[in-house]
């Protein structure tokens, strides 16, 4: 026995120094530096395939080194790394796809394949490893789909230095990146004599940012950078409107369908100016007054600039981005059929399908006394809000098709002005339809979320998820956007 004491000892000695240490599990497998694995998703409904691009190192790694596995099991995909000799997990990020939204359109379900450039960044490994995509399936449970190894000695490994015509304007810094939610803000449809715009609406919108909650509680807690590549021409595409653009990183309304969605698909450009500086999140920031967004878990949001709702829409997306929050509303049409199927629990914190309401999952917070599911206003909410769905559905129709066939300027703006008046108007509306109910401030469970009137449930009568307007995030939201900002903390 004693012939084995001393390395007993010198186990002891190691676990306790990792213990002491909490870089010291970083620090044994990864670099400070960030490696970029993109590769691309191809399939439909039905099929799924991936296979490798390429592989970037990047600048430094800006996620925290301490909280190297995601426990959060948010999000349709995960990446894994693992030790290519022990097998052990060193690193895991759950995340959604652009190609995980078109699986649940018409075309993906008629049997056309589609393929999505994506990217993954993880800490620059030490060793060689093993890289897992893993997807959610009927079941909610996770299977892997796809691996590559990844050897970090390989010349293959792309070095070249970030584009020197990017602009970089840090607009709020709080401190050691290591440490700090990193968020960049990447313009886009910003011509060069437009910089001065793009620094005038960063620095609007990240006081618009800061002075939110939970952020303004928390704002030692962020740094925030604006991030520019000029682009040929101002705005972006509106396919829809007949109207093209070339700018840098290929945003477009009309993504998926839906007019007012907007996203890019050319992932490679949005890697390769966000590669300027280190983050942990991504916005793109749109130079346009029309109203139009997007936002994709682990992935971005978009928001366009000078639209009356951009603070709604910049602070909205971020809610899907960042913290994997629902949508909770329901009136208005989408790009998807059945994105949540019946039976199922979705693993977003802020809906529910509430297939056992003795434990629904923001118990904690329920208002003492509330019946579950919480009985509401819901019958006459609907008639109101569908009625003015269709108007604003046969009003934007006509904006439409008035640009695409050469309609004088004029006749084009008053189109405009009526479909944002009645926007407005009707917002007015419901709030105060809202404000009159007696579940105001109450926690619950709502029926109507995740783009079904029935079978899903949110957790207050209003929210920012819900409704437009001047609002915070409900009680469960903001919970769920604090857990996981501390994540990102070191």
């Amino acid at each position: 026995m004693l012939r084995h004491f001393p390395l007993v000892a010198l186990m002891l000695v190691a676990a306790a120094g990792f213990a002491q240490d909490p870089l010291a599990a970083f620090n044994a497998h990864f670099v400070d530096r960030a490696l970029r694995v993109d590769y691309l998703h191809v399939g439909n409904a039905t099929e799924e395939i991936f296979t490798l691009d390429r592989l970037v190192e990047q600048g430094v790694w800006a996620g925290s080194r301490v909280h190297l596995l995601d426990g959060f099991n948010l999000g349709r995909c995960y990446a894994r790394v693992y030790d290519a000799a022990s097998g052990e997990l060193l690193y895991s990020r759950g995340f959604d796809t652009y190609f995980g939204e078109y699986q649940t359109t018409a075309a993906a379900g008629k049997g056309v394949r589609r393929a999505y450039h994506e990217s993954v960044l993880i800490p620059f490994p030490k060793h060689k490893v093993r890289f897992a995509l893993e997807l959610r399936g009927a079941d909610r449970k996770l299977h892997e789909a796809a691996s590559f190894d990844i050897d970090p000695a390989s010349w293959e490994i792309v070095r070249e230095r970030p584009d020197p015509s990017v602009l970089v304007l840090p607009s709020h810094v709080s401190g050691d990146v290591h440490a700090k939610l990193d968020v960049a803000i990447l313009g886009e449809g910003y011509t060069l004599a437009e910089v001065g715009k793009f620094k005038a609406d960063l620095d609007r919108f990240t006081g618009i940012f800061l002075g939110a909650e939970p952020y303004a509680r928390m704002k030692d807690r962020f740094n925030i950078t604006g991030v520019l590549k000029p682009s040929d021409d101002s705005g972006i595409d509106e396919p829809s409107h007949g109207s093209h653009r070339r700018t840098a990183l290929g945003a477009t309304f009309d993504s998926l369908g839906s007019e007012r969605y907007v996203l890019t698909e050319d992932n490679r450009a949005v890697r390769a100016v966000a590669a300027a500086v280190p983050y942990d999140a991504l916005f793109i920031m749109v130079n346009s007054a029309r109203y139009g967004g997007g936002g994709i878990y682990g992935l971005f949001a978009t928001f366009t600039a000078d639209n009356q709702w951009h603070r709604y829409v910049f602070l909205h997306e971020f809610g899907h981005s960042f913290a994997g929050l629902a949508d909770e509303y329901y009136t208005s049409s989408t790009a998807y059929n059945d994105f949540y199927p019946r039976g199922v629990e979705p693993n977003e914190p802020n809906i529910t399908a509430l297939l056992d309401p003795a434990n629904l999952k923001w118990k904690a917070l329920v208002t003492p006394g509330t019946k579950v599911p919480t009985p509401w206003e819901k019958a006459d909410y609907d008639v109101q809000d569908l009625a003015y769905q269709k108007v604003r559905q046969e009003l934007n129709e006509k904006i439409a098709v008035a640009k695409r066939s050469g309609a004088p300027a004029a006749e084009v703006a008053k189109l405009q002005e009526e479909s944002e008046r009645l926007s407005r108007e009707q917002a007015t509306k419901m709030d105060a339809y809202l404000a009159k109910s007696k579940y105001v401030g109450v926690v619950g469970a709502f029926e109507g979320a995740g783009y079904s009137a029935q079978g899903l449930y949110r957790p207050m009568l209003d929210c920012l998820m819900f409704t437009k307007g001047d609002k915070p995030l409900c009680k469960v939201c903001q919970a769920a956007m604090e857990r996981v900002i501390a994540h990102f903390g070191e």
